[in-house]
């Protein structure tokens, strides 16, 4: 009974977020949500974290795309328009910015995670940190997103 009720409860919570995003604002997605969502696979979201390419090698949620959010429109191609996309920052300002230029391009599965990277860390969640950062850093900043660097170790 009790995973009926949270899967209800799941459900209805991201159909509401929706709705919010067809308003104009971008829902927001609450941590323990997130972390309810398959992690790969189809029904998996897309995780983008738009900070700069040094701040994401510091450390970043599980399964982030580094996009930095001055950079989103000039790479629309890496984001999949038919999938969830999960936005964070730091502290909201960037993933904001960054979700209307997907808005404005017909992204419409467009979630801001709750509190951006410093509510995940608040909360000790776990981050990657790529097994060579410097190296990551700087494909990244050359525009290569998926770069074997930038793996986790």
């Amino acid at each position: 009974m009790k995973v009926r009720t949270l899967t209800f409860a799941l459900v209805a919570a991201v159909a509401a977020s929706f709705v919010a995003m067809a308003d104009g604002e971008m829902a927001t997605l609450s941590q323990d949500a997130f972390v309810a969502l398959p992690a790969a696979g189809d029904a998996a979201p897309f995780v983008l974290d738009v900070r700069t390419p040094e701040e994401y090698v510091a450390g970043h949620v599980p399964g982030a795309v580094n996009i930095p959010y001055d950079q989103v429109g000039a790479r629309l191609a890496e984001v999949p328009k038919d999938k969830q996309v999960v936005l964070y920052c730091r502290s909201g300002r960037r993933a904001v910015m960054a979700s209307e230029v997907l808005a404005a391009n017909g992204y419409t599965r467009l979630q801001h995670l709750e509190g951006d990277i410093l509510g995940w860390q608040e909360k000790q969640r776990p981050v990657e940190v790529p097994r060579d950062p410097s190296a990551c850093a700087a494909a990244l900043k050359a525009g290569k997103a998926q770069a074997e660097a930038c793996k986790p170790n």
